[in-house]
């Protein structure tokens, strides 16, 4: 029998991090192993116990929800954030993404969405609420150009590959590039696998990010 996913819950209100808490522990295949107050406590927590998800709230004291991303991410393999805040602001959006976070959803997300969100994550997917996913476009828009030249990957890429990197920023599902590509679902985890191993990608939230920022697609 598979173990539970374990999440750490990182919140600096005690009744929303007591809430998180029990709504994971009663959900089938789920349960937390800690919660952090602070920034600086997600990111000892995380080094200590492991979660195969953090939970992270973006305003925190001592240390903000993004500099604590960025933290785990770099320094802790295989931790994977799901941001969640009640803000719905551009800076947050890209800025956690930048930082390595997988997902970002909003606090009003249903729980049982939430709940589904942990596992995609944990599965090695990203996820982003449509409004989340519009206003991450929209920051593309607003900048002038690729910020940095494409990566030594892009150029190894097939032209397959490059059609579903495309497709992928443009905010298809797996069921989605399937159907549109006449492919099988196998095939297209394949190419996605493939994407992510030359591009040094985490998740897809992070070809989306590659796919704009090296020019590959262009916000509308």
């Amino acid at each position: 029998m598979p173990l539970d996913l374990s999440v750490l819950v990182a919140d600096d209100q005690a009744l929303l991090r007591g809430s998180f808490r029990v709504l994971i522990d009663t959900a089938p295949g789920l349960r937390t192993v800690g919660e952090a107050g602070t920034g600086a406590e997600a990111v000892e927590l995380a080094g200590r116990e492991r979660p195969d998800v953090v939970l992270m709230d973006v305003r925190m004291p001592e240390m903000d929800g993004i500099e604590a991303t960025q933290r785990i991410c770099a320094g802790i393999p295989g931790v994977r954030v799901l941001i969640l805040t009640t803000f719905d602001l551009d800076t947050y959006v890209y800025s956690a993404l930048r930082a390595g976070a997988s997902g970002f959803l909003l606090k009003d997300t249903p729980p049982a969405d939430l709940l589904s969100a942990i596992r995609v994550v944990a599965s090695g997917e990203s996820l982003l609420a449509p409004s989340v996913t519009r206003r991450l476009i929209a920051e593309f828009v607003r900048r002038p150009g690729p910020a940095q030249p494409p990566p030594t990957g892009l150029a190894a890429l097939t032209d397959r590959e490059r059609e579903v990197l495309t497709l992928i920023a443009r905010g298809l599902s797996n069921t989605e590039l399937a159907e549109h590509l006449h492919l099988s679902p196998a095939t297209v985890k394949t190419h996605i696998g493939h994407l992510l191993a030359k591009l040094h990608a985490r998740d897809r939230a992070q070809l989306v990010i590659t796919a704009y920022e090296t020019g590959l697609v262009r916000a509308r």
